[in-house]
Order: structure tokens, then sequence, then C-alpha cells
């Protein structure tokens, strides 16, 4: 995060509207879907484009630190992977460079059918920007602001963070210092306990804002870079991926052996080319996502449906071509009972 002779430059990620569930749905359930739901479903290709309109463009060297945090995320081994496009009808990432807008990203599925899901608003080229990058790539992959977890235990000055923050460079009305700093963030939606004050995801702090923990009054400043805690968290959600899948068979229900937020994910090779239906089986809330495999290895998505909190099972239509390669994903919220969820297609 940019700090000038002005003051302390943060992050603001935009106002979405919290899920609600129906009655039919436990607070169990719930939490789980919660904790995954921003979540993409591993070994999904996320492509980037850098939008052109006048007062969202940048120069080459902005665009280039973009890029370098991109490669850093993706040299983790994750299993997700990062292209850059030329058209915004190609890409689910859209970057701008608005210098009035601050610097700010939709939160993993959420930046889905938006026209600008990320933005920059300060130089990237000044010595350890890259952090600003990486950050807000950080919340397109699903992951909040670690100092808003309920379990950091930070009190605030609530008054004196509401001054700072109204103060340039930022500028920020009360609603927005609530919901990027003093709000915590639903218990449901983080992974494990621990807080992690190092983390990419954890803004620097001042002296004086502060109250608890103590070793904290004069101020808070995260290291440089990912922490380990980042790393095992990434890694958690998108794991490598093993490079052969299990084959689903037409008409062979397979059953998804997982825990709650794990993945499975199947071989399809349809054997004439036509409609097929894919659907799952069971009291369960599951995001099921086709890809097609082309000649280079490249995954390119085909169709997709997410069940979650809903009576429904996911399923979907989908016409396939005869021999060609597919892989069936299948990231699993939530199960009633261990063995009773399947997948199959027909």
């Amino acid at each position: 995060m940019l700090q000038d002779d002005k003051g302390q430059h943060y992050c603001l990620v935009p106002i979405t509207p919290e899920r609600k569930f129906g009655p039919e749905v436990s607070n169990h359930r719930a939490r789980l879907i919660r904790t995954a739901e921003k979540k993409w479903v591993n070994g999904t290709v996320l492509h980037y484009c850098f939008l052109d309109d006048q007062h969202l463009s940048a120069d080459d060297a902005q665009k280039k630190v973009v890029r370098n945090a991109f490669e850093l995320w993706m040299n983790l081994e994750i299993g997700l992977k990062f292209e850059e496009v030329s058209s915004p009808d190609d890409a689910e990432i859209k970057i701008g460079f608005d210098q009035n807008d601050g610097s700010w990203s939709y939160v993993g599925r959420d930046i889905l059918k938006k026209k600008h899901t990320m933005n920059f608003g300060w130089d990237l080229t000044v010595p350890g920007e890259i952090d600003t990058a990486i950050h807000e790539i950080g919340h397109t992959l699903g992951f909040p602001h670690e100092h808003q977890n309920p379990n950091a235990g930070i009190v605030w000055d609530e008054e004196a963070v509401y001054a700072e923050l109204a103060g340039p460079p930022n500028n920020w009305p009360r609603d927005d210092t609530f919901h990027n700093i003093i709000r915590k963030i639903n218990p449901d939606t983080i992974q494990g306990t621990k807080w992690d004050p190092n983390s990419i995801m954890h803004y620097p702090f001042g002296p004086g804002l502060i109250k608890e923990p103590k070793k904290y009054q004069n101020g808070l400043s995260p290291k440089p870079g990912l922490s380990k805690k980042d790393i095992a968290q990434v890694k958690l959600f998108y794991p490598l991926l093993e490079k052969k899948f299990p084959q689903l068979k037409q008409l062979q229900s397979q059953l998804l052996s997982i825990k709650q937020g794990e993945q499975k994910n199947f071989e399809v090779i349809p054997g004439s080319s036509r409609d097929y239906n894919f659907k799952t089986f069971g009291d369960s809330d599951t995001v099921m996502v086709l890809f097609e495999e082309d000649d280079n290895g490249d995954l390119h998505y085909v169709k997709g449906d997410d069940d979650s909190g809903t009576a429904l099972n996911a399923n979907f239509k989908v016409r396939l071509v005869k021999n060609r390669k597919y892989l069936l994903k299948i990231r699993l919220y939530y199960k009633n009972s261990t063995g009773n969820t399947a997948i199959m297609f027909w």
C-alpha cells in the first residue's frame, strides 16, 4: 500500500450484499457454503485484460507490475492459471487504472459479469508497490482483508480510524471505513482460526489506531510479499492438480468421496456428438463446472452450475463432440451424510 507525504493509500473492496439463506438451510450448512462460495473451482484458467478506455488505461510500466504479480501467484505452483487476453469479452478479470478511484478488487467469483473488476489508483512502479497488485489479485482469488479476521482480536480506536481515513489521500466516508477496516468479516467466510498480521491481505496501520493487541499501539507493518500463511491458504483451496483423472463413464454414477470444501475431477470422453445431461445426486451443495481441453492441453469453460443453498442438485445440459476430451470439476460445499453424493452423465 502506497505511503507518500499525504499518508497511507488503502485498498477499498466494493460493497456487495451478503448472501441470505432460507430457513431450511442450517447454520452449519450456511457456514460451509460461505467458506468456499467465492473461491474458484480448482483448475480454472482466469483470463485478465487491461481496459483501454481513456481514463482506465495505463502505460506498459504499470501493466508490467501487474503481470509480474500474476506470475508470482502462479509460480507458487497452484491449480489456477492466469492468461492475458486483449478483449474484455474474453476476460473474467478486467483491470483499470483510474487514478481518481483508488485501488480495489471484487472478491473471488463476485467478479463475474462485472465490466470493471479491479482498479489501480496510484503509481505501481514505486518500489514495493508490486504488493498492491499482489493484494488485489489475492482478492480476486477469493481472499478477504486479513485485518478484518474476527479472530484477530483487534480493538480499534474507532473515531481515530474514521478521522484518519476521512482525510487525504483516501478521503473515505464512514461507510467505506467501516466496511474495509472496522467491520469484522463473517466468521463463516474464513478458513481456520489464526490471524496473520504479516498477510499480503493485511493493511499497514500507523500509531494510535489500534488499542489491542497492545504491541501494535505504535503501528503495524506487515512484512513485504506473501506470508507463509498466504501461501498455505492459496494451496489449500487451489492445490496443484494431478496429471491424470478418473474417467466418468456414461450412465455410471460415481460417488463424491470427498470432504466439505474439497474437489473431485473427472475426465469425460463422449462416444457420440449430441446433447448430454450432467447431474449430482444426494443431499448436498456443489458447484460443478465442465471444461474442454484443446490440443495444447489448455482448458476452456463450457458450462457450469452452482446449487448451493437450494433444494436442487447441480445439473446442466450441454452438447459434446465425439472423442473430444472434457474435464468435469466439482467442489463440494456441504453434504448431509457420508457417501450420499454422486455424479452421473447420460
